[in-house]
């Protein structure tokens, strides 16, 4: 699911004829998408071997591809030795990460960062910088870090997620330049709900698919992000045929939180009850697929193979109804009362839920 770490040599900066096929590559496809919309991802127009004599220049659109890549860095972290995510996530973590502030400041997927007690950054040219995890923000997936030395390199605009259009031709950005980005189309903007008590209104997926996703920049044709890379998924079309391709998380959601997280390293709500449990929508039940150990549903006595029947007196069949009547019981430290099929017996299991950052393990001092 999630991108391991792999050793991979330093990047140098894209060459000018690399650079000029990438965006007169992206422009084609503008152009061939305003001109008429392919019916599907498997349907999109070829893409041409080389740029035609009248393309149009990466400024006329508001491509930057040197400014792009400048603000694109390797975001290598290490986990602490007991870390509760390494069972999960493997403690050496790799991806991609967007400057997207001055000072330093750069966003990626935060599933980088929990629990990160060694973080560093390399740059288009090799060179490595000292960081440190900023913020971490579990209701979108999100996180920042920013370098502890001077990391002076212009910020990538921030763009509109919402005003992305399906069938809309996008760039898929990683740290590596040229190899590492990928043409894509949006072909579906959904709410998506995963095991782990996470939920978005709203997800932009793409297609084709590929495998460098983890933290990368979602780059419209103006040149700005508007979502960040988060996994790889079978289905990211909502109608048939059913096609693969990557979900990211759309930067809209990252807009009203951002002061906040920069200034005090998470969003200004009270956090949401976390019940420490992984449950699969399976054939129109709930099934706990895995407790996080030492959670508040593991201390309450559930199990894997448990099914979830309902929240109180209220029923729940699906991920998204079980997460939102959860989060009404109001913020992290209520105690939710679960109606839960164990074995033959159903019993009424009262949860302690806590803020999901409380779980995790502190970085070392140094």
């Amino acid at each position: 699911m999630f991108r391991s770490h792999v050793e991979r040599p330093a990047r140098a900066v894209p060459g000018p004829a690399a650079v000029a096929l990438l965006v007169a590559l992206a422009l084609t496809l503008a152009a061939a998408a305003r001109a008429a919309a392919p019916e599907s991802a498997e349907k999109a127009p070829d893409v041409p071997k080389r740029p035609a004599a009248d393309a149009p220049k990466a400024d006329e659109d508001g491509i930057d591809p040197d400014k792009l890549y400048s603000a694109l860095v390797r975001v290598q972290t290490t986990a602490v030795p007991n870390a509760r995510s390494n069972a999960t996530l493997g403690r050496e973590r790799e991806g991609t990460g967007t400057v997207i502030a001055s000072g330093g400041v750069i966003l990626t997927i935060g599933y980088l960062l929990v629990e990160a007690d060694d973080v560093k950054v390399t740059d288009n040219r090799g060179r490595s910088y000292p960081a440190r995890v900023l913020a971490y923000d579990h209701p979108t997936g999100l996180g920042l870090l920013k370098t502890t030395v001077p990391f002076n390199v212009e910020p990538v605009k921030m763009g509109s997620s919402a005003k992305l259009a399906d069938k809309e031709p996008v760039l898929i950005a990683g740290w590596g330049g040229i190899p590492d980005t990928a043409l894509a189309y949006v072909v579906s903007r959904r709410p998506f709900a995963a095991s782990w008590e996470y939920l978005l209104d709203e997800a932009i997926f793409t297609s084709p698919p590929t495998t460098g996703w983890s933290g990368a920049a979602l780059v419209d044709r103006k040149g700005t992000i508007v979502g960040v890379g988060s996994l790889v998924v079978r289905e990211a079309t909502i109608d048939d045929p059913k096609v693969p391709g990557n979900m990211f998380v759309p930067i809209d959601a990252l807009k009203p939180i951002l002061d906040d997280m920069i200034r005090t390293g998470r969003r200004k709500e009270a956090p949401r009850p976390w019940l420490g449990l992984a449950a699969e929508e399976v054939q129109g039940r709930l099934i706990v697929a895995r407790v996080s150990p030492d959670g508040p549903a593991d201390a309450a006595g559930i199990r894997p193979g448990d099914i979830i029947l309902g929240v109180g007196e209220e029923p729940v069949r699906t991920q998204t109804e079980f997460y939102r009547k959860v989060w009404a019981k109001g913020q992290a430290g209520a105690e939710v009362s679960l109606r839960v099929l164990q074995g033959i017996d159903i019993r009424q299991m009262r949860v302690r839920s806590i803020d999901r950052v409380e779980y995790f393990r502190p970085a070392t001092m140094h």
